[in-house]
């Protein structure tokens, strides 16, 4: 009766390892110590069980996009994961997020200085270090995707770095396309905010992370300067979707 979930595990740390690989062979390309590309597993609609797979293959960095889903399964795995939040957060969301995960990582996602408010109240509150976190920019200009326009991402970048003692300032985040695939113009739109960002806030271009690229395009993105791959479907195989799932 074993042998489904001996053969799970294999599936799962196989479509983990191919990927390490095309990073690897990414960064080799554009000339970047793969070391320095993170990959962020992301786990949504997928169970606890299907995650603990792919951590007990060595991985140790996981992502979700709702504050439900990730509350849920914190609490479940190992202390040692680095989970990242990624995408748009509710300000009021943002006690219930960190009071839930303790070890949260990062969120990439602050799309507005309300929100990074929240957080920095949230984790003084809590008496937790500083939180990382990355200023979301809409890139591709769709109304139905969050983030800053990129002419405001100076802006909410000064305030975040500035403003929230309790936030690290870490870096920029895109999502891209509809389907959720970009194109080399969103990456270099992104690039280029780095490039205003740390001009205003004196800071090294290497110090500031790009993250972009997902299943669909994470070698280009790679390629493109990212330093930070959120890839779900090509680990975990096909997301599913039994019900609406709300933030």
């Amino acid at each position: 009766m074993a042998a489904p979930a001996v053969e799970g595990v294999a599936v799962g740390a196989a479509a983990l390892r191919s990927v390490l690989l095309r990073v690897r062979q990414a960064a080799q390309r554009a000339g970047t110590q793969p070391e320095r590309v993170r990959v962020v597993a992301v786990s949504k609609t997928k169970p606890v069980s299907l995650i603990r797979q792919i951590y007990d293959a060595g991985h140790r960095r996981f992502g979700e996009n709702y504050v439900q889903e990730i509350v849920d399964k914190a609490p479940q795995l190992p202390e040692d994961i680095e989970w990242h939040y990624v995408g748009h957060l509710q300000s009021n969301k943002a006690k219930i997020l960190l009071t839930g995960v303790p070890n949260l990582a990062m969120v990439e996602g602050v799309d507005n200085a309300k929100v990074a408010t929240h957080l920095d109240r949230a984790v003084s509150n809590l008496g937790r270090k500083p939180l990382k976190v990355l200023v979301q920019v809409n890139t591709s200009g769709e109304a139905s995707k969050s983030g800053v326009d990129p002419s405001d991402c100076v802006e909410l970048a000064k305030y975040v770095k500035l403003q929230c003692p309790n936030l690290d300032f870490s870096g920029l985040m895109t999502i891209g396309m509809p389907d959720y695939s970009s194109t080399p113009e969103n990456f270099r739109t992104l690039s280029n905010c780095r490039a205003e960002v740390c001009k205003a806030l004196g800071m090294a271009v290497d110090q500031c992370e790009l993250s972009m690229g997902m299943s669909g395009d994470f070698e280009q993105a790679i390629e493109m300067g990212s330093t930070n791959v959120r890839i779900g479907s090509t680990i975990f195989g096909p997301r599913e979707y039994p019900k609406k799932q709300t933030q």
